[in-house]
């Protein structure tokens, strides 16, 4: 493989019908990491990149990130990557961490005084 074989960013290489592809498009959607996605059904060269990386194979999800090829990674791999390779991009190519349920909650309580439960007092 060639400097010209990588991309300047994120790009997942994936196939219709995948499950695996699916989940982590999903997952990096979901993560706002911004990607560029090649169907290797659709473009031949892209599945001879994939073949160059693991051997012969055509596993997916295969994502490259700058130098390096991670073939059926997670989001956090991913996301790691990003750090590691390209970290003058990680604002651009990386959103802000979601808002879930659980970081909603631990915000709402994380300056709360703890309160013991009231006692009953007990009748004789």
């Amino acid at each position: 493989m060639t400097s010209a074989d990588f991309v300047d960013g994120v790009e997942v290489l994936w196939r219709p019908g995948c499950p695996f592809c699916s989940g982590l498009r999903r997952g990096l959607r979901r993560r706002g990491i911004e990607t560029v996605e090649t169907d290797i059904w659709q473009d031949r060269t892209a599945a001879e990149r994939i073949r160059a990386v693991t051997g012969g194979d055509e596993i997916v999800p295969t994502v490259f990130i700058g130098p390096v090829a991670l073939v059926n990674p997670s989001v956090r791999e991913v996301e790691s990557a990003i750090e590691r390779y390209l970290p003058r991009r990680v604002g651009e190519l990386v959103g802000p961490r979601p808002t879930t349920l659980w970081s909603r909650l631990s915000e709402t309580f994380r300056n709360r005084p703890l309160e013991s439960p009231s006692r009953r007092s007990k009748e004789s």
